[in-house]
């Protein structure tokens, strides 16, 4: 059965009817045509679907749309403030933290979902909330390096 919906996405106000079990992820990609949120295990396992619900990571392809009802989604496509990039996305942008491409927007998604919980993390507690987020080009350690600069950068407030 059909419901009608509504929330905040990327700071705008909308609102869908669609089953309230169909899984948010589909809903972005498919109803609003952000696909800067990948598909990857549609399972929950391995982070490339991650969007901010109320500012804390959360895998969309483990989500219905019916859960996020009044609540602040933010995608990768609503990260940046007009022209100026995330410090998370500049961070990942300036220490070359991706091959393929294919899971940098779930990681730097989980990454500022991190660094909203933990504004300055130690390099093991960015080891420990990065470790659900795969990769399998083996950029881990300049992903690492950059959610490292991003928090400084944040810290000082720039």
């Amino acid at each position: 059965m059909k419901a009608k919906i509504e929330f905040t996405l990327n700071g705008k106000d909308v609102s869908v009817e669609l089953e309230e079990s169909k899984k948010l992820l589909w809903v972005l990609r498919t109803h609003f045509n952000l696909t800067g949120t990948k598909y990857g295990c549609g399972e929950g396992y391995c982070g490339a679907c991650t969007v901010l619900i109320n500012n804390s990571a959360t895998r969309s392809c483990a989500t219905t749309i019916g859960e996020v009802a009044g609540k602040d989604v933010v995608t990768i496509e609503g990260l940046a403030r007009g022209e100026k990039l995330h410090p998370v996305q500049q961070a990942f942008a300036d220490h070359d933290a991706l091959q393929c491409g294919y899971c940098t927007p779930g990681m730097i998604m989980n990454a500022v979902g991190l660094l909203n919980d933990q504004p300055t993390p130690s390099r093991e507690d960015i080891i420990l909330g990065m470790e659900d987020n795969l990769c399998r080009c083996g950029a881990h350690n300049r992903i690492l390096d950059a959610i490292e600069a991003a928090a400084n950068e944040m810290q000082n407030g720039k």
